[in-house]
C-alpha cells in the first residue's frame, strides 16, 4: 500500500510541474492543484498509514489502550487545504484579470504588457 501511495505522490508531482511548465496559464492552476494534491497526500504518506480509531480519548485515560489515528497529520493536512484554496482562489483571481486585460492565457503575450 505504501508503494502505491508513493507512485501517485510522485506520479501528482511529475504531472504537476509538467504542467507547470507549460505557456497556459490554466494549465499552470491546474499544475498548482495538482501539486497541491501531492503535498498533502505526502503528509499523510509519511505520518503511516494505520488504520485505527478516531483520535479521541475517553476521559480518566492517559495512555490509549488500541491503536488510535494519529491527529497531526490530518490537522497538517486540513491546514494545507484552507492554505491550497486560499492560493488558488488568488492565482484564479489573477488569471481573470491578466485575461480581461491581455484577452489571452499565452504566458509569451503576457511579457509585452510589461512596459
Amino acid at each position: 500500500m505504501t508503494i502505491t501511495i508513493a507512485l501517485v505522490v510522485g506520479g501528482l508531482y511529475a504531472a504537476g510541474i509538467y504542467m507547470m511548465l507549460r505557456r497556459s496559464l490554466v494549465r499552470l492552476l491546474i499544475g498548482l492543484v495538482l501539486l497541491a494534491h501531492a503535498a498533502n497526500l505526502l503528509i499523510f504518506a509519511a505520518a503511516g498509514l494505520t488504520r485505527g480509531r478516531p483520535p479521541l480519548m475517553p476521559a480518566g485515560e492517559a495512555i490509549a489502550v488500541a491503536p488510535v489515528a494519529d491527529p497531526l497529520p490530518q490537522a497538517l493536512v486540513l491546514t494545507a487545504i484552507v492554505i491550497g484554496f486560499g492560493v488558488l482562489a488568488f492565482a484564479v483571481t489573477l488569471f481573470l484579470r491578466a485575461h480581461e486585460v491581455t484577452e489571452t492565457d499565452d504566458i509569451d503575450r503576457l511579457r509585452g504588457t510589461d512596459t
